[in-house]
């Protein structure tokens, strides 16, 4: 249900499990983690699904049984957050809940139109991932990061543009089109030159 096409420069993640809305059970969970941690000398990284919706999180079953609570969730975004290349998020619809960590944790996100972000969070009575809410209010600022995470509200792809989770709306035809253009300088060059620029880019400033 986890596809992996790694060609050692650039690897492609899909989830693929349309039927139930690309959700995500501990198996996917750790396939993800384990495919985002084996392409970490690859120079970019996208990660998309299949079907309307991207994810809607966990699995109602898993989550059931406790996957809300797995460390598997901030395993699969610390991996990706700490990836020396260009991580993007093609987001082919939806992206709700857990699964909103991974896409926070990724460099860029590009969307079709319709997609909405969700994290019902304070609905369920869950907590988010620890890192989870420090990145969404990274970039789209603490006020908006609680209308996400404190009054639940669903995010329109075109506010997700306006507050910085989305970089870019593409049509659907086009998403992984969009998403490989855009890894092509960083796959054409060294994984030394890649990683100097995105470490100057995350540095602080005095």
């Amino acid at each position: 249900m986890i596809e992996v096409a790694n060609d050692g420069t650039l690897c492609i993640l899909t989830i693929n499990r349309p039927d139930k809305a690309n959700s995500l059970t501990d198996e996917m969970l750790e396939q993800l983690s384990i495919a985002v941690e084996d392409a970490r000398a690859a120079r970019a990284l996208i990660l998309t699904g299949t079907g309307k919706v991207f994810s809607a999180g966990a699995d109602l079953e898993a989550a059931k049984a406790g996957l809300a609570l797995s460390p598997l969730w901030e395993r699969l975004s610390a991996a990706l957050a700490r990836h020396a290349g260009l991580t993007i998020s093609a987001l082919n619809g939806t992206v709700a809940g857990g699964a909103l960590g991974m896409v926070l944790a990724c460099d860029l996100r590009i969307a079709v139109p319709g997609t909405k972000m969700f994290y019902p969070v304070m609905k369920l009575g869950f907590l988010p991932q620890p890192s989870d809410p420090a990145r969404l209010a990274q970039l789209a600022g603490p006020s908006r990061a609680k209308m996400i995470l404190m009054a639940g509200q669903k995010i329109t792809t075109e506010d997700a543009l306006a507050w910085g989770l989305v970089d870019r709306i593409v049509d659907p035809s086009d998403l992984l089109d969009t998403a490989k253009s855009l890894t092509e300088d960083v796959c054409a060059a060294t994984p030394e030159h890649a990683r100097a620029i995105k470490g100057l880019i995350a540095q602080r400033l005095p």
